[in-house]
């Protein structure tokens, strides 16, 4: 919810610029032939709140999952289509934390398992933008995504025995979101909102099949929300 109330509260602090002039009713144009260019370049900054979704084998207590808001950096390539669609790779690096709370264990050390990832996050995304109105531009965007967890411990041969959480290494995942481009006087500043959604089981058990920690788990997805203010 913090996050969602800061996207809501950057996006209301743009457009009340319009009191200055820059989105009024008869605004100056900013940058009018930057979206006609083939290819452009940028980079983001942001925020990302990550969570489990789990699908259990028997009825019980379920897992609890505590996110935490972790740091976002990276690149933005996008590949102008037409007035309407571009095509955007936008490689980063995504640091984040998860707590996983186990209510069948009665030890406070090991009911909890701190999951700390340090993702780097490739997605191909299709950009559907509406007409431009002024100096704002509000678009869709959706597409599939390809993470390298690299504090996966997918190599390891312990495991939640020797308080070692293990996951894959590589995940797939789809995304949905949107945003808004704001065009001012020297660049393009685009805050978004996305939502990503994995797309297959993560978990590696453990060594034991009746391990209180994975035993009973059928299936461990990633969901996350990603805020990113994006600068071309």
């Amino acid at each position: 919810m913090k996050l969602k109330s800061l996207f809501i509260v950057t996006i209301f602090t743009q457009i009340s610029f319009a009191q200055y002039g820059m989105f009024g009713k008869n605004p100056l144009i900013h940058l009018e032939n930057f979206d006609k260019q083939r290819t452009h370049w940028g980079y983001f900054l942001g925020f990302n709140s990550y969570d489990f979704k789990f699908d259990y084998l028997t009825v019980g207590k379920d897992i609890e999952v505590k996110s935490t808001t972790g740091f976002s950096v990276g690149l933005v390539g996008n590949l102008r289509l037409n007035d309407y669609f571009d095509l955007r790779f936008e490689p980063g690096f995504y640091a984040t934390q998860r707590n996983l709370t186990y209510p069948n264990i009665e030890d406070s050390v090991d009911r909890l398992r701190e999951v700390k990832s340090s993702n780097l996050h490739f997605p191909l995304l299709l950009k559907f933008s509406a007409l431009r109105t002024g100096n704002i531009k509000p678009y869709l965007v959706g597409g599939f995504s390809r993470t390298l967890n690299l504090g996966s411990n997918a190599n390891a041969q312990d495991d939640n025995y020797s308080n070692r959480f293990r996951m894959k290494k590589w995940t797939s995942n789809y995304e949905i979101g949107f945003g808004v481009d704001l065009y001012l006087e020297y660049f393009k500043f685009s805050p978004s909102i996305r939502g990503v959604f994995g797309m297959g089981d993560e978990l590696i058990r453990d060594n034991n099949p009746n391990s209180p920690w994975t035993g009973n788990i059928q299936s461990m997805k990633t969901r996350a929300i990603f805020i990113n203010f994006t600068f071309h």
